[in-house]
């Protein structure tokens, strides 16, 4: 960013007319709002605009309510379930990508990984459920697997970017010295590519852990009965009865999606 704002030649953004006040105003209508669901979330009355007073009321009683402890327990293992299987697949279709030759249909396959990208999320919502239904109705299943492959087909291409970006940007002639001196191409892939690649799948893994952890229109779409995530049971809250119980779960989500991210681009940004 800093690159950006000044470049080589001295021009900087930064001089442009308004750039400041335009600045603060988009952090502030992006923040603000965050900033007071977190404030209220600490708020020991029950209105949503009337502070009543500090207290940690509102997380104790999440955090002793089994719908909520249910609802959490089940979004952690669906997120880290289709997030590691959406990142397995990612590796290998990066790997096969950027490793290989050029071949007809590659630019093609690469737009098929990151179609779900492209396609607004409601459209593969509904699509899924089409397919879904049917399968449900022809076999009676009804368990979570769905959940877990939809989440982990939305996942694969979030995962596959950052991963088939530090592929791009290794240096290719460890992996040819490796060659040159008598090694496999499994013991390249174990020796020298994958400690290298290592920065890109793990934080794959983790932007795939937060887009599935915090989904909501798919999940409502795919669940069947009993099976509530963390962010649909708040949803449906919304629908009933808003208590401050909903901000204190949404700012723990809040804060463990910031620390992710910042995790992940610790690790983008790594060097050597």
């Amino acid at each position: 960013m800093a690159d950006f704002l000044k470049p080589s030649n001295g021009y900087s953004v930064r001089t442009l007319p308004g750039f400041a006040v335009l600045a603060v105003f988009t952090i502030f209508v992006l923040y603000a709002p965050i900033m007071i669901l977190v404030a209220y979330s600490f708020n020991y009355g029950t209105s949503l605009a009337i502070w009543e007073g500090f207290s940690l009321r509102w997380y104790k009683q999440a955090a002793g309510n089994q719908a909520v402890q249910d609802a959490a327990i089940r979004s952690l293992f669906l997120a880290v379930t289709a997030a590691t299987v959406a990142t397995i697949a990612a590796t290998m279709a990066a790997i096969a990508t950027t490793r290989t030759r050029r071949f007809p249909g590659r630019t093609m396959i690469y737009a098929l990984i990151n179609q779900p990208l492209m396609v607004p999320e409601i459209v593969t919502a509904v699509a899924l459920l089409i397919v879904f239904a049917a399968i449900k109705v022809w076999t009676g299943h009804t368990s979570m697997i769905y959940l877990i492959v939809a989440h982990t087909a939305f996942c694969i291409p979030f995962a596959y970017l950052p991963i088939r970006a530090r592929l791009e940007t290794m240096d290719m002639s460890l992996e040819t010295a490796a060659r040159d001196l008598y090694a496999s191409r499994w013991l390249v892939f174990r020796r020298v590519t994958l400690p290298l690649m290592w920065p890109g799948i793990v934080a794959g893994l983790m932007l795939a852990f937060v887009i599935s952890l915090d989904d909501v229109v798919i999940t409502e779409f795919v669940k069947s009965a009993g099976q509530e995530t963390l962010p649909t049971f708040m949803l449906g809250q919304l629908r009933r009865v808003v208590t401050p119980e909903v901000n204190a779960i949404s700012s723990v989500i809040l804060f463990a999606g910031a620390i992710l991210v910042a995790l992940f681009f610790r690790l983008t940004n790594r060097r050597g």
